[in-house]
């Protein structure tokens, strides 16, 4: 099995335990540096995330792919706020500039507030009707050579046509917890993403999202994101995650009053997450909870805590389940994209030797 391997880019540095970096919402000269970086220790991909308030993921991504010369981008997007059609072109235009190294990362949307601040006020599980009507449009102006029609619950398009099509399919990756969320992944899905659960949690998910997919006739693959915190010693591991734990704890407790403002009640990952939590800080020896719990489970908030060699097995128990992307950020951005080229490498390795073993003589 081949492991693909994504990180994070973004235009400032932020962390949990450190607030935002003292510098401009859009620091050229540090989206560079992060993204050399990300290169050169060997990601295949970077994250371009999307939120009501950050700056346009498309110019960002355009940057991070001119600046490097084989990393990829996951450029997250939101449906409903671009046109399916508009939306689908921006993807095979900057496709046709930088072939075979974009994305898509479709987030329907958890958060209601945040949905709002951009003029939506649609409910969750709408939002979920109208990701599947916005891809079955994007699939269409990415594929069709001839002018198509569409008449769906939230879309109509007549003699639809794209003059610029992807020379090869743009994969499209997938988040969501919920019901509605594995119907719609299920279908559309090449990538269904998951957060970092223990991994009893992990397999279930899996079942779930194949058994929504299989009437569809799709395979997806599987994605697990986690935050690891590597050392060369576990004991150094685990003293450095006290002390993430300690300044995010700080944060929450005054100079970050917005943690405590965040609503993630809705979303059936948060959900999950913070049950998990509930039940203690460590699961499967390594999977660390304890900020996930201070930040009320915001997105990609648990932990592998370890040696490199330790957070390497503990990723490839997740690949053992069938899991074949792994997204890794760290608490220091930065720092942590250049320290785990160690951690890929070890990964990587490892797969290699289960697959030899897995082979019949």
């Amino acid at each position: 099995m081949t492991i693909e391997f994504i990180g994070f880019a973004s235009t400032q540095e932020y962390s949990e335990s450190t607030g935002l970096a003292d510098a401009p919402p859009v620091d050229p000269d540090y989206l560079g540096t992060v993204a050399t970086a990300h290169e050169e220790s060997g990601f295949d991909r970077v994250l371009v995330a999307h939120s009501s308030a950050s700056p346009d993921g498309f110019l960002i991504a355009d940057q991070v792919l001119s600046r490097t010369t084989k990393l990829q981008v996951l450029l997250a997007h939101r449906p409903g706020f671009l046109a399916p059609t508009l939306a689908a072109r921006a993807y095979a235009t900057l496709d046709a500039f930088h072939p075979g190294r974009v994305a898509m990362h479709v987030i329907t949307g958890g958060d209601d507030a945040d949905q709002q601040r951009d003029g939506d006020f649609l409910d969750k599980a709408t939002r979920y009707a109208r990701t599947d009507d916005f891809l079955t449009i994007v699939r269409q102006e990415w594929e069709s050579e001839t002018p198509f029609d569409h008449d769906g619950e939230f879309y109509q398009v007549k003699q639809a046509w794209s003059s610029v099509r992807p020379a090869t399919p743009i994969p499209v990756y997938f988040g969501g917890a919920s019901g509605d969320a594995v119907r719609v992944g299920g279908k559309h899905a090449d990538v269904y993403a998951f957060w970092g659960e223990p991994l009893a949690g992990i397999a279930e998910r899996i079942r779930e999202v194949r058994a929504a997919a299989a009437p569809c006739s799709r395979q997806p693959r599987f994605s697990v994101s986690t935050r690891p915190i590597v050392a060369d010693t576990e004991e150094a591991a685990w003293a450095r995650a006290e002390e993430i734990l300690e300044h995010t704890l700080a944060r929450a407790g005054g100079q970050a009053p917005a943690f405590k403002n965040l609503d993630h009640s809705t979303q059936e990952g948060s959900k999950r997450l913070l049950a998990a939590a509930a039940k203690g800080d460590v699961h499967d020896k390594r999977l660390w909870t304890a900020v996930a719990k201070v930040t009320g489970a915001a997105g990609n908030s648990t932990a592998l805590v370890g040696s490199y060699e330790q957070v390497a097995d503990a990723l490839l128990g997740y690949v053992d389940l069938g899991v074949s992307t792994l997204l890794i950020r760290g608490f220091d951005p930065l720092a942590d994209a250049r320290a785990y080229g160690r951690l890929i490498e070890l990964v990587r390795d490892g797969a290699e030797q289960r697959s030899r073993v897995s082979v019949p003589a």
